[in-house]
């Protein structure tokens, strides 16, 4: 973590020391990309009349791909130079069958040693945010974000040789805030770096998220760019509640390859 804020610390210095100017004509943008993502899952859910669950390994002990493309969705638009809004949304959902090699505690459920379990793990990331642009200059901005980061998300489990099963669900609107900057580092190459925060501890739960990203953008067109970036978010949350008893330890990141239209102007 300390790594990519020095990161974002050096792009929003380089746009801070940039002379003042406008960061740009188009009023939005629409990209769609290829999401290259390594992904790490540790969890339990807890019982009420067994107490804890066992914490599981999605990955090693359920066989949940760690690897995987999806497809991520990615748009924005200014109602004016200082203010915008984001928008993302793209779909993590895995499935998989594996035999069991120890004895797992899953809610109300214990599923034995040498089980074959099917896992079914649906996942969508919304992320919405609004941006004040602070800073404005010829080459970069730097802005401050306020927003929230959804989760969505269900694991079940079930026996195909015997038909026992449990699941449970988590929705998680996380508020987050942050920040955004851009800096032009060519005539059509510029790089840009997004930082948010997310954590609480209130009543029956305790939870962090952090979401990092950064990337270089071509520009090719007009109205046309293409870029490259990498994305890392991490999310710990403990929760004992009417809906929720567990928690949930999980991260992903990876590259983002994605083709860019922008739309609008001000000018």
């Amino acid at each position: 973590m300390r790594y990519q804020l020095r990161i974002l610390i050096l792009l929003t210095f380089y746009a801070s020391v940039s002379v003042a100017a406008d960061t740009g004509s188009e009023r939005g943008s629409i990209s769609i990309g290829a999401f290259v993502t390594d992904r790490n899952t540790e969890g339990r859910l807890d019982s009420e009349t067994l107490g804890l669950g066992t914490v599981i390994d999605g990955e090693d002990d359920l066989g949940l791909d760690s690897s995987d493309t999806v497809v991520r969705l990615d748009t924005y638009y200014r109602f004016n130079p200082r203010h915008r809004i984001d928008f993302s949304v793209f779909d993590l959902s895995r499935d998989a069958t594996a035999t069991i090699d120890r004895s797992i505690q899953f809610g109300d459920e214990i599923f034995d040693i040498n089980s074959t379990i099917s896992t079914d793990n649906d996942m969508t990331i919304y992320k919405l945010a609004y941006t004040y642009s602070l800073l404005q200059r010829d080459k970069g901005y730097l802005g401050a974000i306020g927003g929230l980061y959804v989760l969505s998300t269900d694991m079940d489990l079930a026996d195909i040789d015997t038909g026992q099963f449990e699941g449970d669900g988590l929705t998680a609107p996380l508020p987050v805030i942050g920040l955004r900057g851009e800096y032009q580092l060519a005539p059509r190459l510029s790089i840009r770096s997004s930082g948010e925060l997310f954590a609480i501890e209130f009543d029956n739960v305790d939870g962090t998220l952090f979401d990092f990203y950064v990337g270089l953008d071509y520009q090719f067109s007009d109205k046309f760019s293409a870029g490259l970036g990498y994305n890392n978010v991490s999310l710990d949350v403990d929760a004992d509640g009417s809906d929720f008893k567990g928690s949930l330890d999980w991260s992903y990141d990876g590259a983002l390859l994605s083709v860019a239209y922008s739309f609008g102007s001000f000018e």
